[in-house]
């Protein structure tokens, strides 16, 4: 295993058949894990028909709504035991592109992280309504004045991990979920010194079931800025 796409699903049954299609078929050779929470759909039973035809699916199932971060922990520690080098997060609904992989590929031979952005070259959201927008371009302007990373998008979730970096990160002490689990990694991972390389992405918004965005995931983000910067400044950061 050297390439590894993982992919949290819950009720994603409309896209996993295609999104599998599309990752298997790209000239990569990639391995796809889906991480499912119980999706009530039967997402996990379409997953399990695609092992029976090829050993480059994986499967974790998961009891129930545990979370997108927690499903990329469990994620990160099977891709780290499998001796994955390039850990990749996506989602299941197409708003990320599966033909941009090999544009993140590129970008990681000198990166430890290639981050894509939606806001590198103005903005690049197709679909979404423009109060979303406008939450999602205001909490990356907050986290990079409060953090101090030089990104343009650090709470995007289509991303690609070298494995040094993800080995140097204390998976048991990052406890945040949703977008902030997004910022939360890649703090951690830019003050060990590692190299961050965003690259643009088109995002657009998902075209078959619901979004999970909810209060709970945009004030935990907005807290956890704080709680970061000020565990760096008392060299508690572990």
């Amino acid at each position: 295993m050297e390439k590894l796409i993982i992919v949290p699903t819950y009720n994603e049954r409309e896209n996993i058949d295609t999104l599998l299609e599309r990752l298997l078929a790209l000239p990569f050779g990639l391995e796809v894990l889906i991480v499912d929470d119980g999706s009530p759909d039967g997402t996990a039973d379409l997953v399990k028909a695609w092992q029976a035809k090829t050993p480059r699916v994986h499967l974790l199932q998961r009891p129930g709504k545990m979370g997108l971060g927690s499903a990329y922990r469990d994620g990160f520690r099977y891709a780290l035991k499998n001796g994955a080098e390039y850990i990749f997060e996506m989602d299941a609904d197409f708003s990320h592109d599966p033909d941009a992989i090999g544009d993140f590929l590129e970008a990681a031979k000198d990166a430890d992280i290639v981050l894509g952005s939606r806001y590198l070259h103005g903005v690049t959201v197709v679909n979404w309504p423009l109060s979303r927008l406008i939450l999602s371009y205001s909490a990356n302007v907050y986290t990079r004045i409060v953090t101090g990373m030089p990104l343009a998008d650090a709470t995007g979730g289509f991303k690609c991990f070298r494995r040094r970096a993800l080995e140097s990160v204390n998976l048991d002490r990052v406890k945040t979920e949703g977008y902030g689990f997004q910022i939360e990694m890649s703090f951690r991972c830019w003050k060990r010194g590692f190299r961050i390389k965003e690259i643009p992405i088109v995002f657009v918004d998902r075209r078959a079931g619901v979004s999970k965005m909810n209060k709970k995931i945009i004030y935990e983000a907005a807290w956890m800025v704080w709680k970061l910067r000020l565990l760096d400044l008392l060299g508690r950061l572990e």
